[in-house]
């Protein structure tokens, strides 16, 4: 099974445009950043990602809690109603989906990122131990799972991601090993598609290989290669479960203070430097030789790979698309054999 291109999510806005496309979110006048969606959507699918995430501008946990905690679209407390859980960047993607069909005479496959029960959970409560509200957030997201599947649209969803970057790496979470395994099988048991867990740390994947409702295992593992390391490929086969790896760098503050301390310069004064990080650092080689590396480990159980994490904060638009362009350039030589 050849290894699929895919990206997690955020990217960065226009300069000089977050203040207008956040304050419109908020507003819900999204005839006033269409264009923009629709912009940074044609410019993942012309960096050769196959499947790539709807653009995530609005911060993760206010997309989904903006919604969940409004009255008027709650069936209960911290439960949305199923026909009010939407997300509105997908549905703006009509018109790219229509474009690649007349283009390539197929349909888009998109991959719908919602945010966790947990991350959600936290957000609001902190570090408390309430099971039966972690439950209706649980079932709150499964809601945005099916409501995303079922749309009428022009696009096919092809790829959920349950976003939890807590798991492992937060020392508030109170909930136990098993409330967490039933928290995910409640979180996406909608989904029919293939499912991932996008992790910050893969200290505690195993959780996430226990659940019904997860068969994909998303590790970082481009800016922190020992993170392989911790992930035992018997426990995946055991389990069915496969991993999505990340082959490109997207720690841009980590990168900048590496040029910063190389040239004694501050890269975002002096941003003539700033291009080495994808002329330079994140090379299409440099990413061949990750995936090659996860490959001789886990073989077939990899089934998807790109950037770590999101390009929302990389700030400028043409470094963002410039890293995905490389990284669609370093998997086609590991499927190739090339150097």
């Amino acid at each position: 099974m050849d290894i699929i291109f895919d990206d997690i999510g955020s990217y960065p806005l226009p300069l000089g445009e977050k203040d207008r496309v956040q304050q419109a979110f908020a507003d819900k006048r999204y005839d006033e950043v269409s264009e923009v969606v629709c912009d940074a959507m044609r410019q993942k699918i012309a960096a050769s990602v196959e499947i790539p995430a709807y653009p995530q501008f609005q911060d993760m946990n206010q997309q989904f809690l903006g919604i969940i905690n409004d009255p008027s679209s709650d069936e209960a407390p911290f439960l949305v109603k199923e026909a009010c859980a939407d997300i509105i960047e997908l549905q703006l993607l009509e018109p790219v989906a229509k474009e690649y069909f007349e283009e390539n005479g197929e349909r888009l496959r998109v991959r719908v990122c919602i945010t966790g029960a947990i991350e959600l959970y936290l957000k609001q409560f902190g570090s408390t131990a309430y099971s039966d509200i972690l439950e209706l957030f649980a079932r709150s997201v499964d809601r945005f799972v099916k409501r995303a599947l079922n749309m009428k649209s022009s696009f096919d969803v092809a790829l959920i991601s349950i976003d939890e970057p807590s798991i492992g790496i937060n020392p508030e979470i109170m909930f136990d090993d098993d409330e967490i395994i039933r928290t995910l099988n409640l979180s996406a048991k909608s989904s029919d598609v293939d499912t991932q867990i996008h992790l910050h740390s893969p200290l505690h994947y195993n959780i996430a290989c226990e659940s019904d409702s997860i068969n994909v295992v998303g590790v970082e593992s481009a800016a922190n290669p020992d993170y392989l390391e911790l992930v035992e490929k018997t426990d995946l086969e055991q389990y069915d479960t496969f991993l999505r790896v990340g082959v490109a760098r997207t720690d841009i503050f980590g990168m900048t203070a590496e040029l910063n301390e190389r040239y004694q310069i501050n890269v975002w004064k002096e941003t003539s430097r700033l291009d080495e990080i994808v002329t330079s650092m994140e090379t299409p080689d440099m990413i061949a030789k990750r995936l090659r590396h996860a490959y001789a480990r886990f073989g077939d159980t990899i089934r998807y790979a790109g950037p770590d994490c999101g390009l929302g904060s990389w700030q400028y638009q043409d470094l963002a698309h410039k890293l995905l362009v490389n990284t669609g350039i370093g998997i086609s030589m590991f499927r190739e054999g090339t150097t």
